[in-house]
């Protein structure tokens, strides 16, 4: 049978490993952060913008959609229609919102 001490070599290799690996790990992040910390502000300005755009286009469509569902559910609830306005208005909606996020993008390009 192995005693315990059989062990201790082989869990110090695996600990000197990863302790290595690590140092590796953090050497590559300290590489990492010092080219993104060398972005210019033009660069930087340029990504948040292109985030900034991206986020315009998702509400652009999320709000489409969502108007016309709530149009649609109030006027169900008013006229006591189940979901025939609910569907048209949800089905409305999200053409709009399509319709809106082509336009912005459009607009976006400069087309």
């Amino acid at each position: 049978m192995a005693s315990s001490g059989d062990n201790e070599p082989d869990e110090r290799r695996k600990s000197d490993r990863l302790k290595e690996r690590l140092k590796q790990l953090e050497h590559k992040l300290e590489v990492r952060e010092s080219e993104r910390a060398g972005l210019s502000d033009e660069e930087s300005a340029k990504r948040s913008s292109a985030l900034g755009k991206a986020f315009q286009l998702s509400v652009e469509l999320v709000a489409g959609v969502f108007v016309g569902g709530l149009i649609g559910w109030a006027l169900d609830g008013w006229l006591g229609t189940s979901p025939l306005f609910l569907l048209v208005f949800l089905l409305l909606g999200i053409a709009a919102g399509f319709l809106n996020v082509i336009r912005a993008a459009r607009g976006m390009s400069g087309n």
